[in-house]
């Protein structure tokens, strides 16, 4: 019987979980996949790369939304039973609240692995794969982004301007590239086209190429002029940030960062030279306890959300006593977020924030058991 009736509790959760993730989750990612339109208007990508990087990032979404979405569905269930006097089956059968509370806990443990699963495995993954395709993008840049009558700097280091468009031919070009700090060069033509033949080029007609040296200038006049565009990147990021290097990379990267500040031996892993050094130690650190640390959070949250069943409908202040369980759950959920941030600042920081879920978990533990005890007695 007992075992039934938590079988119900557990799937009653679970749906309303499960319909409130997605439909949330939804709607989160249309409005970023909205603000993610640049990647197209601007930056020249293809609506397929646009589409599968705003598709890959939707486990990040669920990440970040879980532990609110687990509360809510733990209040809505448990305050349904409550009203519906469905509660009452619990107690009379001889289920203690603070059994109850402890199964709470046991259905925490199956959303903290979902959780943990998320943060350590699918969510680097995913932001990985979904920025390897800016990496492999073909980005046809003069297709896609050159407008008339427009100044456009898509491309690193490199603006154009052409006062007529059709197609991939181009009239009245003027073309800005800067080499270096003191060097740059202006190509002007009357005519262009785009060829793609392997290397993308873009075939210049009749004008000429004002080179910029220091305070020196130098002017040659062509007939015919291809300009290479292979060399040319997009201002879109192509290397991975640290949320997207998988966990495994980011113990490794987090350890030699370690030896390197403790022993002075300069970090020489290849893999990691573009991303481990010891200026970024605590963004590193913040991000491995996110994966790691702040899933925990789940079992204190749910532990939390189980205080609802100490308040009774019939008695005084019920919604007041169950908005105040609700702020307290905002409360951890806001410290297991904002609390990574000041947690990698300094080692006090670090050692308050390992501590505090397990601290605030035990208070309401002996809240649990002081309360109960003292009804007990009541009675």
């Amino acid at each position: 019987m007992k075992k039934l009736i938590f079988k119900k509790l557990s799937r009653d959760i679970g749906l309303f979980f499960i319909i409130s993730t997605i439909s949330l989750s939804l709607i989160i990612w249309i409005i970023q996949a909205v603000n993610y339109l640049d990647l197209v208007s601007e930056d020249g990508h293809s609506l397929k790369i646009y589409f599968l990087y705003t598709f890959y990032s939707f486990p990040k979404i669920i990440s970040k939304i879980l532990p609110f979405i687990f509360m809510i569905s733990l209040f809505y269930i448990l305050i349904k039973y409550e009203l519906n006097n469905e509660l009452i089956i619990y107690w009379t059968i001889g289920i203690g609240k603070l059994n109850f509370a402890k199964k709470i806990i046991l259905i925490s443990f199956l959303y903290f692995i979902f959780q943990i699963l998320l943060t350590t495995i699918i969510v680097p993954t995913a932001l990985d794969k979904g920025r390897s395709f800016f990496r492999s993008s073909d980005i046809d840049i003069f297709s896609s982004t050159i407008k008339e009558k427009k100044f456009i700097d898509t491309v690193k280091n490199l603006t154009i301007f052409v006062e007529n468009k059709n197609n991939k031919k181009f009239q009245n070009i003027i073309i800005k590239e800067k080499i270096s700090d003191n060097k740059s060069q202006i190509i002007i033509a009357k005519e262009g086209e785009f060829v793609d033949r392997g290397v993308k080029k873009i075939v210049l007609l009749n004008g000429k190429i004002i080179n910029h040296d220091n305070k020196e200038q130098k002017i040659i006049n062509f007939t015919e002029f291809s300009l290479d565009l292979s060399k040319y990147n997009t201002n879109t990021i192509t290397h991975p940030k640290i949320q997207e290097i998988s966990s495994l990379d980011l113990i490794k990267c987090l350890s030699l960062i370690w030896d390197h500040k403790h022993t002075a031996k300069a970090t020489t892993h290849k893999k990691f030279s573009t991303i481990c050094n010891t200026e970024i130690l605590q963004p590193i650190t913040e991000e491995a306890l996110k994966r790691f640390y702040s899933p925990l959070f789940i079992f204190l949250i749910g532990f939390t959300s189980s205080l609802i069943i100490m308040n009774n409908k019939d008695g005084g202040n019920y919604g007041k006593k169950n908005t105040l369980v609700f702020l307290l759950g905002i409360l951890f959920i806001f410290i297991s977020e904002v609390g990574v941030r000041y947690a990698s600042i300094s080692v006090v920081n670090f050692i308050i924030f390992l501590l505090a879920p397990f601290l605030l978990f035990i208070s309401i533990y002996l809240f649990f058991h002081i309360n109960t005890r003292f009804k007990k007695t009541q009675l």
